[in-house]
């Protein structure tokens, strides 16, 4: 089971939207995901459209009983292949600026409980809220890696900077943790503001930066809108926004598979082709 936290110290920059576009990236491609909703603005949960379930996050967090959290668990409305851990509006109660290890390790150990079931996920999609408390802190402490989304902007970059450094913080509660990249969202190829932030993120993260970008599509807010995978918008524009996440599902699993090759690299034909193809 590979478990990614996907998230951004700055509201408004897609991170759902890249949690999400993995998902859809994943059924497409038969890897059985689980999306787990720490953002009490539920976007993702509602996107999703699971069944009504007995508990949440919020009970999770308080509480992680096997019994918690297969209440908590729903297939989502996308098709057999991509799960839900519902989110729940409550979880901002739970969002400490100090919480101590025995709440920021509750998340890890439900976690665990699921890595035990005969067929575990195989991928878990932690998507955080913008803020750095319990519910971000506690995604970082259960993942093995952490994915920085950001867009081409002066305000953006400096909200992944802190990003990564929350990321290094939490090496102390969880040394296995290591950051999978920085993905840049929105991006506007014509638009030489976009292109002077992105080289800005190359200085400062070096080959972090995803070398794929996320285009800037009304596809992605249709889809959405919809409540449909990108995957299954069919217009020109969401099979350019899909073919990138299949890319970067592409990496994300590559690592998996390979925890001893180098977390920075760029993708290579043959992962390129696998993308393509998935």
């Amino acid at each position: 089971m590979h478990t990614v936290a996907v998230l951004s110290l700055k509201g408004g920059v897609g991170k759902t939207t890249v949690a999400l576009g993995l998902a859809s990236a994943a059924l497409r491609r038969g890897v059985r995901t689980l999306v787990v909703d720490l953002d009490p603005q539920c976007n993702a949960t509602s996107t999703l459209e699971p069944e009504d379930t007995g508990a949440s996050i919020f009970d999770v967090l308080q509480d992680p009983s096997p019994e918690n959290l297969r209440e908590a668990i729903a297939p989502s409305g996308w098709g057999e292949g991509v799960d839900v851990l519902t989110g729940s509006e409550d979880a901002e109660s739970l969002n400490h600026p100090d919480p101590g290890e025995t709440r920021l390790g509750r998340l890890r150990e439900a976690l665990r409980v699921l890595a035990e079931d005969e067929e575990p996920y195989q991928l878990v999609l932690l998507d955080c809220p913008p803020s750095l408390g319990q519910l971000t802190r506690s995604a970082l402490v259960a993942a093995d890696r952490a994915l920085l989304v950001t867009e081409p902007t002066m305000f953006a970059v400096a909200g992944v900077q802190r990003a990564f450094e929350a990321v290094q913080a939490e090496r102390e509660h969880n040394e296995h943790l290591q950051p999978l990249g920085v993905v840049v969202n929105r991006v506007r190829p014509r638009s030489h503001e976009h292109q002077f932030r992105i080289e800005e993120l190359r200085d400062i993260f070096g080959p972090l930066v995803m070398p794929v970008a996320l285009p800037d599509r009304l596809a992605v807010q249709q889809a959405q809108g919809a409540c449909m995978p990108i995957h299954e918008w069919g217009t020109p524009g969401a099979r350019e926004v899909a073919l990138a996440f299949n890319l970067v599902l592409a990496r994300i699993l590559r690592i998996s598979r390979s925890r001893r090759r180098a977390v920075h690299r760029d993708f290579d034909d043959e992962e390129i082709e696998e993308a393509v193809d998935a």
